[in-house]
């Protein structure tokens, strides 16, 4: 009996700090939607979020599960309390993070932080073979892309896809409104509402899923529900929690998104929005889950240098890729000390 209680303490602590990771998640990646259509005029701060939150709840209870399958597969632990117990301390590390980044208004990577964690955590479980680096499946047959391999390749191709697809679309943008006048900013900030919405949507089909296949692994894991299928009740929590997250903190994050890397018009918020959601929609079909701000950051700054590079402030983003790069080995060594102490709590249990 003390062991089973023990076993439900650690589940259902688990499943807390993976909402509440899901709560810091809306600061960095939730905030980035509405950044670009509130830094040019399209939209008011409350009405811009409430429509975000509407189409990213759908997103997370509609979205599929394919980016959750790919998070339940990085790392090969028994089923039990261990791998629970890895879980708590993944998702704390990558927490930690992501409040302390948020805190100096820095839009780091969530899904970096998450990644670090689970590395970080399972290797001080159970040694580095425990993680499902992919590389043996891609360069044996049948080639297969999976595992972190999956993850860090997307990681890279989405932000590729965000500059040079903004670039391009501005661009091309440039060459179709050359005779327009400043009337056509009205149409252009309509035409956001669409764009966010699926932008919203596509976010909460990638990045919630991250959290929900994380919480779906906790309850197998447990023995609280007989397959790795997502109950409704988990996706309508962390769509429900991204929201929180967005509406409570992450304004520092949408200032400089919106603000301080390039000096948005409309149509600069358009095309942005355009490159972000194809970015992050492409991934989420292929199953591979990615930073949502990272994409939205690169889309601004390939915009920007489509319309002038010399405007762009590239310092912010250096101070981003700083960041990112930092992200991974300092959420992994955040978990791997709070997984120390998880284990020696529980074991003490």
């Amino acid at each position: 009996m003390i062991e089973l209680t023990a076993l439900l303490l650690v589940a259902t602590f688990a499943v807390a700090v993976s909402l509440f990771f899901t709560f810091t998640n809306g600061f960095h990646d939730a905030s980035s939607i509405v950044a670009t259509q509130i830094a040019c005029g399209a939209a008011s701060p409350r009405a811009a979020v409430i429509n975000a939150a509407i189409f990213g709840m759908a997103g997370a209870i509609i979205g599929g599960s394919a980016v959750a399958y790919t998070i339940q597969g990085i790392v090969d632990l028994e089923v039990g309390e261990e791998l629970i117990i890895v879980i708590a301390a993944a998702v704390l590390g990558a927490s930690a993070w992501n409040i302390f980044t948020w805190w100096i208004g820095l839009p780091s990577s969530s899904t970096h932080a998450l990644i670090g964690g689970l590395i970080g955590a399972a290797i001080a479980s159970s040694g580095i073979e425990r993680i499902n680096w992919g590389v043996a499946e891609l360069v044996e047959p049948p080639h297969e892309l999976v595992g972190l391999m999956k993850v860090f390749l997307f990681l890279f191709v989405s932000i590729l896809i965000g500059l040079a697809g903004g670039f391009a679309v501005q661009r091309g943008s440039r060459i179709l409104l050359r005779n327009a006048d400043r009337k056509m900013n009205r149409p252009i900030k309509r035409s956001q509402w669409i764009v966010t919405s699926l932008l919203a949507f596509s976010h909460g089909s990638n990045d919630t899923q991250k959290q929900i296949g994380l919480i779906a692994l906790i309850l197998f894991a447990g023995g609280y529900i007989e397959t790795l299928g997502i109950p409704l009740w988990v996706r309508i929590a962390c769509g429900a929690m991204m929201l929180a997250g967005t509406v409570g903190g992450g304004w520092k994050i949408m200032k400089t998104l919106g603000r301080k890397i390039f000096p948005l018009e409309p149509i600069h918020g358009l095309n942005s929005q355009i490159s972000s959601a194809s970015s992050i929609l492409i991934s989420t079909v292929a199953g591979a889950p990615i930073s949502t701000t990272q994409v939205v950051a690169s889309s601004v700054m390939g915009v920007g240098a489509a319309e002038n590079a010399k405007m762009v402030q590239w310092s912010v983003g250096k101070d981003m890729l700083i960041a990112w790069l930092m992200t991974i080995p300092v959420a992994a060594l955040l978990s791997a000390g709070t997984y120390f102490l998880l284990n020696w709590l529980y074991q003490f249990s």
